[in-house]
């Protein structure tokens, strides 16, 4: 693993306010950005974090493109030990600056290498196995992202910190996805809600994308490894104490407590 990427493995252990990287370390694009962050990776394991098991995909909907600024989506990681299961609870002091993210994940079937023609939202379905209700816990870790470049959060993992799934819908076929509500909930009102057709038109274009983009890399997504679409909400970033619950229709509720060390 290169030098660079030592604080950003330390960062994870410790978040924050990492300032990033000195000019002369800056990825000259994002396919350098990618490589990096598949490095990153193979650093995060080695302290402790377990295998890369999913991906999340961030900027797919038009609520945080705007947000972020990007125009475009972006990827990262999510290591095994950030994986958590219909709830989340944990002391917010665990974070620089957390948010939360109300998506849809899905899970791969089967392998999906390179076939001669880009995936599409229709050829990439039945690669799919379940579907779930997901919570993106995302961690602003940095002195100020907004001076950061988009290559340099790409190889951080744009933000991944953890994520909250909810019970596998095998027999989603039936499901509409496009047409999913997704509502978060902090401390009992609703701050937000979305559509997954806010996801690229339709969830699976995210899916699509992050195929596509990972096989131009020479990294194929493999079969058993989960995949966070995009957030259908704006991120919330939280306090201490704050109790969130996200409803999604037809794939359930997942929620978190971030609590206050005194509670």
């Amino acid at each position: 693993m290169q030098d660079s990427l030592r604080p950003l493995v330390e960062n994870r252990l410790q978040p924050g306010p990492w300032p990033g990287f000195a000019p002369a370390e800056q990825p000259p694009d994002e396919a350098a950005a990618y490589r990096l962050q598949f490095e990153l990776h193979t650093g995060l394991t080695e302290a402790g974090f377990g295998k890369r098991v999913g991906w999340k995909i961030g900027c797919t909907t038009p609520i945080m493109q705007k947000y972020m600024s990007i125009d475009h989506p972006c990827s990262g990681g999510v290591m095994a030990r950030s994986v958590h299961f219909d709830h989340f609870e944990g002391p917010y002091t665990d974070f620089n600056h957390v948010g939360v993210e109300c998506e849809i994940a899905v899970t791969l079937g089967r392998d999906l290498p390179s076939i001669g023609q880009p995936y599409d939202s229709e050829n990439i379905r039945s690669a799919v196995q379940n579907c779930r209700a997901a919570m993106e816990i995302v961690d602003d870790r940095y002195a100020d992202f907004r001076i950061l470049t988009t290559e340099t959060m790409i190889v951080d993992d744009f933000f991944q910190s953890a994520c909250v799934l909810g019970p596998e819908i095998a027999d989603w076929q039936n499901i509409d996805l496009a047409g999913l509500v997704g509502h978060t909930i902090v401390n009992g009102a609703e701050v937000g809600s979305g559509q997954g057709a806010d996801i690229m038109g339709h969830p699976l274009n995210a899916l699509a994308w992050l195929a596509n983009n990972l096989n131009d890399l020479g990294h194929p997504l493999k079969a058993g490894e989960f995949i966070l679409l995009g957030s259908m909400v704006e991120c919330q970033w939280l306090s201490p104490g704050d109790q969130i619950v996200m409803q999604n229709s037809e794939l359930g509720e997942i929620s978190a407590h971030f609590y206050k060390i005194t509670e």
